[in-house]
């Protein structure tokens, strides 16, 4: 098929958009791939709607090669099954909810759980209709706070949810490796570099949970990894927690000391080392304190709930962690207002107890009521320089269990390059993915929510297990170009690019022109996809849109054929070789075959 640049529905521009700051949200823009609507909602341009759709293909491909059937839901749902699992209002201000004209309650669909389950229940009946796998490539929306990045972060977006139904948890665990395996033939082939990693199921429930990630140094999402193999979203990783320190009556007492004008921790640590040295000969340092964080949780329902996080104050709150730690609360600053209304807490020397050891923190048997959660780190017997909740005082000595209690543990520190993986495997290097891939084992929960049941081998009714596995169709566009642009334009690996060759007929001669043609025809007849540059535009113009379009191959049919001859560039390599004409079309397809 030859398509014509003089028909082509496509302008491209000179500039950058104002608010783009990715170079995937560059380009798409500027080479005509997408043209934005309103924050972080896209029209699909011709070229841009090819790229989707062989995505798309690639998907359908390994999924109904998996045996999974595709289906397809509407956006707009009704409120009462997500009523029913209690994500109407879990899912809280992310949700777009809207009214018909009868005054009935509906939403645009953030992800289809509930849809899918309710499918099943109307039409398996026993273990013999399973296992199952359905699946639909389908817009979803939700109304991020922040849409972004352009389609990375988006408001609606084009989404793969698939759903396996077994009668069993082995079932499940089968159907859960062979997402995993269709997932890895998926990426593999739509060339850019991943990395699979651990990571939490959130909202949406479930045990078993990985990430696939896209690696981009503009990600969103931060990821750890070891030298033995661990990989995991750094809200998923888990804090190897010290060994308990015995405390005998040979342990020090807490003792209260003066710290004036000490607003950070290195002020604090510097006046400790300055008037109170340690005993044992080392500085102090900020691993030996303890940071008490106050921040607000708020409910669906509006209600802010105050919490303070002990941790060790040489880190600071992992703002993400502790998103998915107060799931589905939400955590909220903790303002001057708070702190009149909770005049318990004194600012900048927030600690557990009081100078005569009054507990101030923990929900039962404190002064407060307050949630006091603390750090992996801060284990029985260890002991902390914290705030005394006395302008300028603070305790000395104070030891976990011993002085001191919490309410639980919350594992919401930042995570650093060098910490040792959980499994042992080594230290830990960060970097930085776009996720594309999230799979995880549901369990029964949403089958519970909504009754579905089925009958066993033996007649009696039980709940199915569900897996859960979505990949981003629309976000995997922008990742692709995220991982392959250049300085110049878009760079298409081959298989998801909107055309093999751009033919760029640089030239007045008819000749030029006639035998651009004859080389795209030529191509066209062997099921080649030819952009066929022929517009009367300088060269200087056709060259600079074939470097912003990113087409794979680039064929120049321009001065060098007066000596019967043309040019074939790679547009990933920049590499550019003269061929004779006559052999334009097989030396075309000789490359093509061979990436």
């Amino acid at each position: 098929m030859i398509t014509s640049m003089n028909n082509l529905f496509v302008r491209t521009l000179r500039e950058d958009p104002a608010d783009a700051f990715f170079p995937s949200h560059r380009w798409l823009v500027r080479a005509g791939y997408v043209r934005p609507v309103a924050p972080g909602v896209y029209s699909w341009m011709p070229l841009g709607l090819k790229v989707l759709q062989k995505i798309s293909a690639i998907v359908r491909e390994e999924f109904d090669a998996m045996g999974a059937q595709e289906v397809l839901f509407p956006a707009l749902l009704p409120r009462e099954p997500y009523e029913a699992t209690n994500r109407w209002t879990e899912y809280g201000p992310n949700l777009f909810r809207l009214q018909d004209r009868k005054g009935a309650d509906m939403l645009l669909g953030p992800t289809h759980e509930e849809m899918f389950t309710l499918m099943a229940k109307d039409v398996i009946q026993s273990y013999k209709d399973l296992p199952l796998t359905l699946y639909q490539i389908q817009t979803k929306y939700r109304d991020e706070a922040r849409p972004r990045a352009g389609l990375l972060r988006g408001r609606e977006f084009v989404m793969k949810d698939s759903y396996s139904f077994d009668i069993d948890d082995a079932g499940l665990g089968e159907a859960y490796l062979r997402h995993r395996g269709a997932y890895i033939r998926i990426f593999d082939r739509l060339g850019f570099s991943y990395r699979i990693v651990k990571a939490d199921a959130g909202a949406m429930g479930g045990s078993a949970s990985e990430e696939f990630l896209a690696i981009a140094e503009n990600g969103e999402d931060t990821f750890v990894y070891s030298p033995g193999g661990y990989a995991a979203n750094v809200e998923a990783v888990v804090t190897p927690a010290p060994e308990s320190v015995p405390v005998t009556d040979a342990t020090p007492a807490a003792h209260v000391e003066t710290t004036p004008d000490v607003p950070t921790i290195d002020a604090l640590v510097t006046l400790s080392n300055q008037l109170y040295p340690r005993q044992d000969g080392r500085e102090w340092t900020g691993a030996d304190t303890l940071k008490n964080v106050v921040v607000m949780v708020k409910d669906a329902d509006g209600t802010r709930t105050p919490l303070v996080i002990g941790l060790p104050g040489e880190r600071e709150v992992d703002m993400k962690r502790l998103e998915v730690a107060v799931a589905p609360g939400e955590p909220d600053a903790f303002t001057e207002e708070d702190f009149v209304n909770f005049p318990s807490l004194v600012k900048g020397y927030i600690g557990p107890v009081t100078p005569d050891g009054t507990k101030v923190l923990g929900e039962e048997d404190s002064a407060t009521g307050i949630r006091y959660l603390t750090d992996p780190r801060v284990v029985p017997g260890s002991s902390w320089v914290t705030g005394a909740n006395e302008a300028d005082k603070h305790i000395y000595g104070l030891v976990a269990g011993r002085d001191f209690a919490s309410d639980g543990v919350i594992d919401v520190a930042e995570v650093w390059e060098g910490d040792l993986a959980p499994d042992g495997s080594g230290p830990l290097k960060l970097a930085r993915g776009i996720e594309i891939g999230h799979i995880f084992q549901l369990g029964r929960k949403y089958a519970k929510a909504l009754g579905l049941q089925v009958l066993d081998a033996n007649g009696k009714l039980v709940t199915p297990t569900m897996g859960s596995y979505g990949l981003g169709v629309s976000r995997a566009v922008a990742a692709i170009a995220e991982a392959t642009a250049d300085d110049k334009g878009l760079v298409w690996p081959r298989e998801v690019a909107p055309f093999d060759v751009m033919i760029l007929a640089t030239g007045k001669d008819d000749a030029v022109f006639e035998a651009a043609r004859a080389i795209a025809t030529g191509l066209s007849e062997q099921g080649i996809e030819v952009l066929l540059d022929d517009r009367k535009a300088s060269p200087g113009v056709k060259f600079t849109d074939s470097e912003v379009l990113g087409i794979p191959t680039v064929v120049v049919v321009g001065r060098a054929l007066a000596g019967g001859l043309v040019e074939i560039r790679d547009r990933k390599t920049g590499e550019a070789r003269e061929v004779p004409v006559a052999e334009a079309v097989a030396e075309i397809l000789q490359e093509i075959r061979a990436n």
